[in-house]
């Protein structure tokens, strides 16, 4: 595409714009690598292996050196790829594009105190905000389920790497897609209204309450006692691990 000497020949929209059908998040690092050849990447960045892809696509034979695994003289790989990327790691271990390193030589050539176990190098400390705007009704005594919780949405804020490894599938980016994983975010939810649910999630990935709060207001009250009065509020809680 960058060695096109006729523009003519690159498509184009309605518009006259000239139309990429590639993944607009990677696509954002190869245009800051043409600029001045200068690879910059964040520091927890999981998608090596993809934008490596992107560069092989795009022909920038530079850049796939650049992105490419570094392996050491005893065939292991380099404690900074290992350790930093484990989809990278994953796909090291023989899955396509792969080279088919065995997993046992997959252990950084270094003293075992500098050694990490990758399920606790993978778990990253932070916070994580759940919550959610919910309505219930006082009403009238034959009215047996009107007090029960009735939940509209449950709300995730915090880290977008972390957010994505808690709930996974189960989160809704649609309000805020293509976030790069160092940046947070307020405008998740989850695809379930089940608090218990988000909160067994949390727990079993290593994260325990230490705040919440939360606001309420009669929306609607009447005079005649035969009136039902409902209730609104809205309560967040907020998540850590250390």
């Amino acid at each position: 595409m960058f060695s096109q000497k006729t523009p003519q020949e690159l498509a184009r929209d309605s518009k006259g714009r000239y139309f990429l059908d590639r993944d607009g998040f990677l696509f954002r690092y190869i245009l800051d690598y043409l600029r001045d050849l200068n690879l910059v990447l964040p520091d927890y960045f999981p998608e090596k292996c993809r934008l490596q892809r992107e560069a092989e696509f795009f022909q920038l034979h530079d850049l796939t050196k650049r992105l490419s695994p570094k392996v050491s003289k005893e065939d292991s790989i380099c404690e900074e790829i290992s350790q930093s990327d484990p989809e990278e790691a994953a796909v090291l271990l023989g899955g396509p594009g792969g080279s088919g390193v065995e997993a046992s030589r997959l252990v950084p050539s270094v003293s075992g105190t500098n050694t990490r176990s990758p399920s606790l190098e993978a778990r990253k400390a932070g916070y994580i905000t759940v919550g959610y705007r919910g309505s219930y009704t006082i009403g009238r005594d034959i009215q047996t389920d009107a007090k029960f919780r009735r939940v509209a949405r449950i709300t995730v804020c915090g880290k977008t790497s972390l957010a994505k490894e808690v709930f996974g599938d189960t989160l809704n980016e649609s309000r805020d897609p293509d976030r790069p994983p160092e940046r947070y975010t307020s405008r998740y939810y989850l695809k379930y209204n089940f608090l218990e649910q988000a909160f067994d999630k949390l727990t079993e990935m290593g994260f325990h309450m230490v705040a919440c709060s939360s606001t309420g207001t009669c929306a609607y009250a009447s005079s005649d006692p035969n009136e039902d009065k409902i209730w609104t509020s809205y309560t967040e809680y907020v998540f850590c691990r250390d």
